[in-house]
């Protein structure tokens, strides 16, 4: 029977469903090669020649087809229907021939389907063609393109920017964007205006609210009434007025619904509807994908299949009726730059299938398919109707007006309103009976001040809005590029805006003055271009990317004897505003507050990180953190004396602030008493009670019963704790170690010995047990840290991203466990009836074993940088 390839097991088991009996379906388990995580990977001087290896965890899976593929050699590739999919095909395509498992004439057909529905599945199998290698180039191009970026920029970065971790064609720029934004964020000055209001009735006793518009015959702008005197005579002139009603229009407007999703918008509208970041969305579409209820979710189109339009008018007309059916389907274009509509939108498989009816679905699976649900539905429905009332009042020298929107048919907002990222003015209302021509008594008059706003910091929904404006990027990759920049710490998430960390403007500070092609915006939009072509047969991969070395490879070569001091001095200038903010009283922002004599710039330490710290060291030791009081930093100075009347300071340092017991002798080696201010604890509040308090840690709270020895409770590197002779026992609170008694004390540190691989509470029970392994021994599967996993005796085996562990057979465990499992590991168990038998192997030196599992892991063992 012929072979057909998908890349998940629960993907293979609904495709094996469909296509019965007469073919094999099996999983490649996502990609099966990388390029090696080592310099040679890619080579430029040869033609760009690139070196492929398996992955080991791939290994099983590449031998199952390849086994599979001896009773008959017929394979068909069935992965996704994009270039990553195209990408999967080619790699195992040519790794089956390198084994000779695929001859020559062997008979390989590709088939792709845009849903894992019977439909979609049989109508793609009998329209079979071969792999496309255009796209399969596009793929190349790429790949290549984020390797040499990957593997010659990051040690660049290593030895010019201590600290800094890597840098990528597609992350740097993404990076540059949050870092830009919080500059202008920096750089804002808000600016004073006011408005007025008036509240006004109507003869019949009705009152609505108008807003001044017109002052003296002449059209207020925004900031005309600039400061409290103006808005005060614009209020007398209001109040001298008898006020009238010059005219009352009544005009309709209508609003249409936004286009179905595609995987940026749906991104978007699951971090500001759901509160779920875009690869939390990407891991939940993925298993809607595959289980068959929505069609494919990496895709940059919004159209929709002609069947699938038909079938959702009439889910419409029949739940809601044929007044919110609009006469002619409608028809979408993406507006967004670059955007490749190869693929329909994102929407569900069977409209029918309404959510709330649909079980088996885990919590944020069903929340993300009620929203491409009503989404889907909405993109179908008539307009919202409204009728816009706009009253203009005169009097004297002012002039007022009231709107107000009355909601007429509710059409597509029956079920669906489309998210905004920032709050808009409130919405108007409906306003009472007001006849023109007759008066307006004046209730109030009321001025407001306001002030400017900054621009607001980026989510990750309007990060991915604004790259995809720019066109940077793929659908495919911005979770990944989201990931990226907050696990290197280049970026932090606080109440779900993004926040760069002072790593990231380093990174980005160097990359703009020393790489400035790799961060500029259209030089990557343009680049994203020549790729696109490449995919579509009209460029040469390799010509792209021979134009694109021979500039990045001057820019490497030119940096090549800059020493360490020139980039941080470099640094120093571009970031100026951001270190040594102004003082605003005309002095030196860079002259050493201390000593009064050094200058300050920014310093590496042996750690990797950076600080800022004083020209005049080692005389004078002032340090603090690069932000200053903004990141973490702290005003010195003095909150009071202890008992002894020793100083106690507020200082901050390169790791943030804290509090310091007096000063160091001049001479002396010997360090003042200092401790770190916990999280949470804001410099500004400090007082001289709490900083004692930090300055008397450890505290003792007690003997233990047991043996007399004391109980201490601290706060470290990694929090506050407990701790009785070498076991610590974490606290929830900073303020838990002044608070906490005997008895909890010696209860936590009983937990934490009971179990001290997990810390407090009980051993975690496995989310079901998959069977026996034929060694001997249970199979089960476990919730973990970083995802789901199988366990067999020693051996962890996580589970691969995209795989469903509800769907999880012990066939798949036990490939996972022996990709995992050292060599030799699983066959001596065969022969443990003997005793003897059992302990023969474990005398035998198993280190060597051990030792080739990194090696193993090379393929896949380096950071993929995009």
């Amino acid at each position: 029977m012929p072979v057909v390839v998908v890349e998940s097991p629960a993907k293979a088991k609904t495709i094996n469903k469909y296509l019965g009996p007469d073919y094999k379906v099996l999983a490649s388990y996502g990609h099966i090669r990388d390029l090696p995580s080592k310099d040679g990977s890619v080579d430029p001087e040869n033609g760009f020649e690139m070196v492929w290896e398996i992955d080991s965890k791939a290994a099983p899976h590449v031998r199952a087809i390849a086994e599979a593929l001896k009773a008959d050699p017929a394979l068909i590739l069935a992965t996704d229907p994009d270039r990553e999919g195209e990408a999967i095909s080619w790699h195992l395509m040519e790794a089956l021939r390198k084994r000779r498992a695929l001859k020559g004439d062997a008979p390989v057909q590709r088939v792709v389907f845009n849903a894992i529905t019977k439909t979609a599945v049989t109508e793609a199998m009998r329209q079979p063609r071969e792999i496309d290698m255009e796209l399969v180039e596009a793929y190349l191009a790429r790949r290549a393109l984020d390797y040499l970026v990957g593997f010659t920029l990051s040690p660049v970065l290593w030895r010019k920017l201590p600290g800094a971790k890597s840098a990528g064609r597609v992350q740097s720029v993404a990076l540059r964007l949050v870092v830009q934004r919080e500059m202008e964020i920096e750089a804002f000055r808000a600016r004073e205006y006011w408005s007025v209001k008036a509240e006004l009735e109507t003869p019949r006793g009705d009152r609505f609210t108008a807003r001044l518009t017109t002052l003296g015959g002449k059209r207020l702008d925004r900031f005309d009434l600039a400061d409290e005197a103006a808005a005060k005579a614009a209020v007398a002139a209001i109040r001298a007025a008898a006020l009238k009603v010059l005219s009352v229009e009544a005009k309709p407007g209508q609003r249409n619904p936004a286009p179905p999703f595609m995987t940026s918008t749906l991104q978007q509208e699951a971090s500001r509807k759901l509160g779920m970041g875009a690869q939390a969305t990407m891991r939940a579409a993925q298993r809607l994908y595959e289980a068959g209820r929505i069609t494919y979710m990496r895709t940059d189109g919004i159209d929709m299949a002609p069947e699938a339009v038909t079938m959702t008018r009439e889910e419409i007309g029949g739940r809601y009726g044929a007044s919110y059916v609009p006469p002619q389907p409608r028809v979408y274009k993406n507006k967004a730059k670059n955007a490749q509509e190869a693929h329909e939108c994102i929407r569900p498989t069977a409209m029918s299938a309404a959510p709330g009816e649909i079980s088996g679905l885990e919590p944020d699976q069903a929340r993300l398919y009620e929203l491409i649900w009503k989404r889907t539905m909405a993109s179908q429905m008539e307009a919202a109707r409204f009728e816009r009332t706009t009253v203009e009042i005169a009097g004297g020298e002012a002039g007022l007006r009231a709107t107000g929107q009355v909601l007429k048919f509710d059409g597509f907002l029956k079920v669906y309103e489309e998210g905004r990222d920032d709050a808009e003015d409130e919405e108007e209302g409906l306003l009472p009976e007001i006849v023109a021509g007759e008066p307006a008594k004046q209730v109030a008059v009321t001025p407001t001040q306001h002030f400017t706003q900054p621009p607001p910091r980026y989510t990750e929904a309007t990060l991915v809005k604004r790259m995809e404006e720019l066109g940077i990027g793929r659908p495919s990759t911005y979770a990944s590029i989201l990931g990226t920049i907050q696990d290197r710490d280049y970026v932090r998430k606080d109440k779900g805006r993004l926040i760069p960390e002072d790593k990231g403007r380093l990174v980005t500070a160097f990359l703009e003055n020393y790489f400035e092609r790799i961060v500029n915006y259209d030089f990557t939009a343009s680049l994203e271009e020549k790729l696109d072509d490449v995919s579509g047969g009209r460029a040469n991969w390799k010509a792209i990317l021979a134009d694109w070395w021979r500039d990045f490879s001057g820019d490497l070569a030119e940096t090549k004897d800059l020493r360490i001091g020139e980039v941080l001095e470099t640094i120093n200038e571009v970031l100026a505003p951001h270190f040594f903010p102004d003082p605003g009283d005309g002095s030196d922002p860079r002259l050493c507050r201390a000593c009064g004599v050094g200058r300050l710039s920014m310093r590496t330490a042996r750690s990797g990180g950076a600080f800022i710290g004083c020209s005049n060291y080692p005389e004078c030791r002032y340090t603090r953190a690069l932000g200053g009081e903004e990141n973490g930093g702290a005003e010195e100075r003095v909150l009071g004396q202890d008992p002894y009347g020793v100083d106690v300071w507020l200082k901050s340092g390169r790791f943030g602030p804290y509090v310091q017991l007096g000063e160091a002798a001049p001479g002396s080696d010997e360090k003042p008493k200092r401790a770190s201010l916990p999280k949470g604890l804001a410099p500004e509040t400090l007082g001289l009670a709490r900083a004692l308090e930090l300055l008397s840690l450890p505290r003792i709270v007690g003997a233990h019963p047991e043996d007399g020895e004391p109980i201490e409770a601290a706060i470290g590197r990694f929090g506050p704790y407990v701790r009785h002779g070498k076991t610590y026992a974490n606290l929830k609170d900073a303020e838990d170690v002044f608070t906490i008694g005997m008895n909890r004390a010696v209860e936590l540190i009983a937990e934490k010995r009971a179990n001290p691989g997990r810390g407090r509470g009980a051993a975690v029970a496995p989310l079901r047990e998959l069977g026996e392994h034929p060694s001997g021994g249970k199979v089960s599967l476990y919730e973990g840290r970083y995802g789901p996993y199988v366990k067999w005796e020693k051996v962890n085996a996580t589970v691969p991203k995209g795989e469903d562990p509800a769907a999880l057979t012990l066939e798949a465990a036990l490939a996972l466990i022996a990709a995992k499992a050292p060599k030799g590991k699983a066959a001596p168990k065969k022969a443990a009836a003997k005793p003897a038998a059992a302990k023969k192997p474990a005398a035998k030196k198993k280190a060597p074993a051990k030792k080739k599992a990194p090696a193993k892991n090379k393929a896949g063992g380096g950071d993929v940088i995009e």
